[in-house]
């Protein structure tokens, strides 16, 4: 995989990370993928990096931790990037994410105006940057990012086997009840 930083001499260089940097910052989004995993989360993880490549913010899954949807691995570490620096937009910032972000944290990604967007394995069931559709290729977006995939695919991609197959293995859970709200209608909606 070509990284950013690999310009001729004499060219000006690039703000994304080199590839040693890019390495590293992936080993961290690893370390933060474990961490979910260990606190039985999907194990996603990721990291934003300034232009000079260190690692300003880190975020891990937390969906199930914190009763929120929204709490993908990528949404924490834009969040905590955001907090950081103080500004919602981080212009000039590279994303590093284990695996292919989905279609909301790839557009958090592009409303923050990141730069660059840096994942391993590729997400069949709900990748955002090719494999179920190219979010970033849509015409009329007001910002474009770069995505690149494949930094250390198979480490990430065997993180999620190893997470899934005893899952797999117990089969399907049994089918729960809905939960019912008094005064609350079937089909969500609501008394008159």
């Amino acid at each position: 995989m070509a990284l950013a930083g690999d310009q001729p001499p004499g060219e000006a260089a690039s703000l994304s990370p080199g590839p040693g940097q890019a390495l590293r910052l992936m080993s961290l989004a690893l370390d933060q993928a474990r961490l979910a995993g260990s606190l039985g989360e999907v194990p996603a993880g990721a990291v934003v990096a300034g232009p000079d490549g260190e690692a300003l913010a880190l975020g891990r899954n937390q969906v199930i931790g914190l009763s929120d949807p929204t709490a993908h691995a990528e949404i924490q570490a834009l969040r905590a990037a955001a907090g950081t620096l103080g500004n919602y937009r981080l212009t000039g910032l590279t994303l590093v994410s284990t695996l292919e972000p989905c279609p909301m944290c790839l557009m958090a990604a592009v409303h923050a105006r990141l730069a660059l967007v840096l994942f391993g394995a590729p997400e069949p069931k709900w990748g955002a940057a090719g494999s179920i559709l190219d979010l970033c290729a849509l015409p009329g977006l007001n910002h474009r990012l770069e995505v690149r995939g494949g930094l250390l695919a198979e480490e990430c991609a065997e993180l999620m086997r190893d997470f899934f197959r005893p899952r797999r293995q117990k089969g399907p859970p049994s089918p729960q009840p809905s939960p019912t709200i008094p005064g609350l209608a079937i089909e969500g909606t609501l008394p008159k």
